[in-house]
């Protein structure tokens, strides 16, 4: 694609679209208007990509509003939150109202192709947002905004820039598809993997499997040699996230800490508080962690280290894991209360393999999520250089 910027022409928005404000809903907005009409709020809108919006999630009829300033806004509106999170961007897929927090942007479609302006915002929400004001909370007004101004090419090139943005857009949404579809699938075989009777494949049976409890096979809390060594980062629960072994930060020791639990490389961190945010990590470093966290390690000749996590995240044991906990406001579990959940876990050979198979899912993921950042910075480098 060449692109003859020095040929784009400025022009107003205001001039070449109509921006017009949300407004407040009827009691039944399909009433008001007659049919389907899907209303939206700022935060239907989604905020790493722009895309067509054809269902909202608000219950317009319990509302209760006797009156309405809602406009109905044509197919191919493109919407633009002006309020709280302002800078959001989707493109109405079919006839909607919008709430007070938009601006909606109808294009003269014989200047502006509405994908390209929603690109163009998109490339611009730092100036947008530095045109917001207010006390109560930060707003841009409509007038601001119909004052921008927006270089303009003709108008068969702006569909072309569009179509490239959009065919990045559908390239990391394939991306994050078969990366939840993978993580589903993972997730599925620990759950059968974690039970008095397991199941993963043609890797489990009847013979190479003996029947044991959590506390069999690993131990917590323990103090070992390594915990001698001087460490200089720590770990609170903040830093745990559901679903993602990796730990997510840390602190320094030197900054201050009221922690002193230790943890090695390798060992598995639990989250005992509120386990239904299944707080599970593995250790990347040597460090002191919270004592919200129970610090896990396989048994020799027992478990490996490296399947424990697996267990540990599995929906059975966090299931157990909550209903064993106790508290009202903040529940905590106790690990002589965990080392009890029964499992099946098969002998040190098979227990290999079936890792094997678990890490090659950690391995493809992760190319998967590196595959997203990497269209994410290319989509961005391109926003800059051909509408920055």
């Amino acid at each position: 694609m060449k692109l003859r910027k020095d040929k784009w022409k400025p022009e107003k928005i205001g001039s070449i679209c109509q921006v017009i404000s949300g407004g407040t809903p009827s009691r039944n907005i399909p009433e008001y208007f007659g049919g389907d009409i899907p209303w939206f709020t700022p935060t239907e809108i989604p905020k790493e990509k722009i895309e067509i919006l054809l269902n909202s999630q608000e219950n317009i009829n319990e509302l209760g509003y006797k009156k309405s300033s809602a406009k109905l806004l044509p197919k191919g509106t493109v919407l633009l939150t002006s309020r709280a999170t302002i800078g959001l961007i989707g493109i109405a897929g079919k006839e909607v109202t919008t709430n007070q927090g938009f601006a909606n942007f109808i294009c003269n479609e014989k200047l502006l192709d509405n994908w390209f302006l929603a690109f163009w915002l998109h490339s611009r929400v730092g100036l947008i947002k530095s045109l917001s004001s207010g006390t109560t909370f930060k707003e841009i007004s409509k007038t601001s905004i119909r004052n921008l101004d927006i270089p303009l090419p003709p108008l068969e090139e702006q569909k072309q820039i569009a179509a490239l943005f959009q065919s990045i857009e559908t390239a990391m949404e394939q991306v994050d598809g078969q990366e939840k579809n993978l993580k589903a699938l993972q997730k599925t075989l620990v759950n059968g993997l974690v039970s008095t009777e397991p199941v993963f494949g043609n890797l489990l049976n009847s013979k190479n499997c003996t029947p044991t409890n959590i506390g069999s096979i690993a131990e917590c809390d323990k103090k070992y040699p390594e915990y001698e060594k001087e460490v200089e980062r720590f770990v609170g629960l903040e830093w745990i996230e559901a679903d993602n072994f990796q730990l997510q930060g840390f602190g320094l020791v030197a900054n201050g800490t009221t922690f002193t639990k230790r943890f090695a490389k390798g060992d598995v961190l639990f989250g005992k508080r509120r386990a239904y945010l299944k707080k599970v990590a593995v250790a990347d470093f040597d460090g002191i962690c919270s004592g919200d966290i129970l610090v896990i390690r396989a048994k020799a000749n027992k478990m490996l280290q490296g399947l424990l996590p697996y267990y540990i995240s599995a929906e059975a044991f966090i299931n157990h894991a909550v209903s064993t906990s106790a508290g009202s406001l903040s529940p905590r579990t106790k690990w002589k209360d965990l080392e009890t959940f029964e499992i099946a876990i098969p002998d040190l050979k098979t227990q290999g393999k079936i890792l094997e198979v678990l890490q090659h899912f950690d391995t493809t993921i992760q190319q998967l999520k590196q595959r997203k950042a990497t269209l994410k910075l290319l989509k961005q480098k391109l926003l800059n250089e051909i509408l920055g």
